[in-house]
């Protein structure tokens, strides 16, 4: 049976919870062990100034998943989109929901705040990920460059 996914905003009483899933996505993506940027994201995304926010999934109680976000300007077609920075569910419960939950939750905001969509970016490789985003979004024909500076 699956759990009831609850999800809301994060909270500053979230920050062990939710400190210990990103340091789990920082590991999936082998990113170095860095708590300095974990500290960091989390003056983001406790800063009502700062365009990066947060969401969290709790299942059971226990928070299980994570979507950071932040609204862009869409120059071209002269509107806004909600970008989807990270998504994140804990391993013992993907498959279950979590992460549609989430993405269903931004997409309640990106209409609220008047955006045209919601988009993102993923590994090639993550088709775990990619079955999902196949069954609830349009995949793009963009690809995505870096100029590292």
């Amino acid at each position: 049976m699956t759990p009831a996914v609850d999800v809301r905003p994060v909270e500053p009483a979230d920050h062990d919870a939710w400190a210990t899933l990103f340091a789990a996505y920082r590991e999936f993506y082998e990113l170095d062990e860095e708590p300095h940027v974990v500290e960091r994201v989390w003056g983001w995304i406790q800063d009502d100034t700062h365009e990066e926010n947060a969401l969290v999934a709790f299942a059971d109680g226990e928070m299980v998943g994570f979507a950071h976000h932040r609204m862009y300007a869409r120059p071209a077609e002269g509107g806004t989109g909600l970008f989807l920075d990270d998504l994140f569910t804990a391993a013992h419960v993907r498959s279950r929901g979590v992460a549609r939950a989430l993405i269903n939750r931004l997409s309640d905001i990106a209409r609220e705040r008047g955006a045209a969509k919601v988009r993102w970016v993923t590994a090639a490789d993550n088709a775990a990920a990619q079955r999902l985003y196949d069954d609830i979004a349009e995949r793009t024909d963009w690809v995505t460059y870096d100029l590292l500076v």
